[in-house]
């Protein structure tokens, strides 16, 4: 097992409208080894080459029926009304995201601790982990918006305060992810680049970037970088379909204009030994939904 240690702030960013150079990562993307976990050394070596993994077929059939109407229950929830929790469209007031929803759904609470899902994000990040963020996201047919691109370590880096890249993401598909509808694009191998975000951050920013981020992303030249020198993929499968990714992988995601809707449940683990400290370049931390500061790890 790997302790994180941190002398400084290995990660600058948000320091005006001039972003600072691009930093190579010193720390690892996978933490563990084979005997840790469910995936092989092969799967581990190319999990830390590209910074992801696809799974299809990550939990059943029956289990995509389950969490998707917890998905519909929790959209049509009245009595969430008003609650920050829930994150709606920009443009059309819909709902976009529920977080906290491990509080919200025992099924998706349940599914966080699944050994499918748990013994991986122990192993990849070589230590007992806590949840710092859960959520499930909608993206309806014609006019679900997408995102610009990013990092998310770069955002929990300045606004939560979490140190280093040792966390990582698992998106689970409840919907045919299609090249055509807004489906996640990943830069692979982008993860082991970071990319300072251009501006300051403002007061509450977490009230508007999670409808449309503007402070914190990349410049335009940066992701001009990235892209030709990492090359783009995209998240594509059917419906039960998981996706792992390294906290630090430049991603983003179009608009969709098909008919087709996507939707997934999204959890993140922190290793227990990265817990958030104060925001590197944040007047004050994001809201505890949004970043958990309960480090009891997860079982």
């Amino acid at each position: 097992m790997t302790t994180t240690t941190i002398q400084q702030d290995l990660y600058p960013t948000r320091t005006g409208e001039v972003p600072g150079p691009a930093i190579e990562r010193e720390h690892p993307t996978v933490w563990g080894s084979e005997a840790d976990g469910p995936f092989d050394a092969a799967a581990l070596e190319a999990h830390e080459q590209r910074g992801f993994t696809i799974l299809e077929n990550f939990i059943t059939p029956s289990e995509v029926d389950l969490y998707s109407a917890e998905l519909r229950r929790l959209s049509a929830d009245q009595s969430l009304a008003g609650d920050p929790r829930v994150i709606t469209e920009k443009s059309t007031g819909a709902v976009r995201s529920v977080f906290e929803v491990t509080a919200l759904s025992e099924a998706i609470d349940a599914l966080s601790r699944d050994p499918r899902v748990l013994d991986r994000a122990r192993q990849l990040l070589g230590s007992d982990v806590y949840l710092h963020q859960t959520r499930v996201n909608y993206m309806p047919g014609f006019k679900g918006s997408g995102f610009y691109w990013h990092s998310d370590f770069e955002t929990w880096h300045a606004e939560d305060g979490m140190p280093a890249p040792r966390a990582v993401s698992c998106s689970i598909a409840l919907t045919p992810n299609y090249p055509y509808n807004g489906g996640l694009m990943v830069m692979p191998g982008s993860h082991r680049t970071y990319a300072p975000g251009v501006g300051e951050t403002p007061a509450d920013n977490h009230s508007s970037s999670l409808k449309e981020q503007t402070v914190g992303v990349p410049s335009q030249e940066a992701v001009t970088e990235m892209a030709h020198r990492y090359g783009i993929d995209q998240f594509t499968g059917p419906a039960g379909s998981a996706l792992w990714f390294d906290s630090n992988i430049m991603h983003g995601s179009g608009n969709n204009i098909t008919p087709f809707p996507r939707s997934n449940v999204f959890m993140v683990f922190n290793s227990v030994e990265n817990t958030l400290e104060d925001p590197y370049a944040a007047p004050t931390p994001r809201p505890e939904h949004i970043a958990s500061r309960d480090f009891t790890p997860l079982r």
